[in-house]
């Protein structure tokens, strides 16, 4: 897993290790197994939430685990045009690349430790495919895509797209160097990430070295949630055991944990987690399909804008 990665992690700056004496760890409510499923064009997907209380993800909706897996010539798969609103969309790919084109005319690559920040707002159309030399060669492919939820009073924002590259992601070191910390967005122990959030949240990539702890600092007014990319180990302070395709729902406090299990099993040698936290919005949500409203009503609106072609249409030089 090459994502974003530096020679000597005892060169970075250090997240300070939450003090005991006065920090709350957050205990763990909840281990969720995500299930597989299919989607695009008939790629497998592991998906931890929505599984969950909504409640206990808020602000966040989905999160899709593509991968890690090894494509044959002809396998890869992706998402063919389809509409977007009410929400963000945020792919983040560690192995391999993804295309998109959207109806604006935009595009670009999404590659090796990038991420595409798409804000669908008001509405979209878009598309996410694998490169011509992924389908044609094959490869590693792994990649998650997260869901963030906008406010009512942001769901017709106007669209916006952040290409944040890889050499932008902010890299920190755990407090003892065992743990390579990526901040894609929101603050860290006083560090802000590159991505640009309407909703505030805080998004985490970290790869714990085999028997290492990794102690987070976090905010006590968003929730927190670790999901296992690959590897195993323990959360929590209870030390609860948890793996790859696990997701782990922490209660209140101020600082989380994690410990990387001595012996790993996975191919790559380290347990690598996704840490999320965010701000509830505590509103109504309506989720149908691509959309995502506070109303039952929105929802038909956002149909009949899509089908009357309000939502965007296919550039002419995409259809062949």
């Amino acid at each position: 897993m090459p994502a974003v990665t530096v020679d000597n992690i005892l060169t970075l700056p250090r997240i300070s290790r939450p003090d005991p004496a006065v920090s709350k760890f957050r205990p763990v409510k909840q281990i969720v197994t995500a299930p597989r499923q299919l989607e695009g064009e008939g790629f497998t997907v592991r998906r931890p939430f929505p599984h969950v209380d909504f409640r206990q993800s808020d602000p966040f909706l989905l999160l899709d685990h593509l991968g890690a897996v090894e494509y044959a010539p002809g396998e890869a798969k992706g998402a063919p045009w389809h509409p977007h609103r009410g929400f963000e969309t945020v792919t983040y790919i560690m192995d391999g690349a993804f295309a998109h084109h959207d109806s604006t005319g935009g595009g670009g690559l999404i590659a090796n430790g990038s991420t595409q920040w798409m804000t669908a707002g008001a509405g979209i159309l878009h598309d996410e495919m694998p490169t011509e030399e992924l389908v044609t060669k094959g490869g590693l492919f792994h990649g998650v895509q997260l869901w963030v939820n906008l406010p009512r009073n942001l769901k017709m924002t106007q669209p916006r797209y952040q290409d944040i590259a890889a050499d932008k992601v902010v890299l920190l070191s755990s407090h003892d160097g065992g743990a390579l910390v990526r901040l894609i967005a929101g603050n860290l122990d006083g560090h802000d990430g590159p991505g640009s959030t309407w909703t505030p949240i805080t998004y985490v990539h970290a790869t714990v070295s085999p028997g290492s702890p990794l102690q987070l600092p976090w905010n006590p007014e968003f929730n927190a949630l670790l999901y296992v990319l690959n590897g195993s180990g323990k959360v929590g302070t209870e030390g609860t055991p948890i793996r790859e395709g696990q997701m782990a729902v922490f209660g209140p406090g101020d600082a989380v944990s994690v410990e990387a299990d001595a012996t790993q099993d996975s191919r790559p040698p380290n347990l690598d987690v996704l840490v999320l936290g965010g701000k509830p919005i505590r509103e109504p949500v309506f989720f149908h399909g691509p959309f995502v409203m506070s109303t039952r009503q929105e929802i038909f609106e956002a149909i009949e804008d899509y089908h009357a072609g309000r939502l965007g249409q296919i550039p002419a030089s995409y259809l062949g």
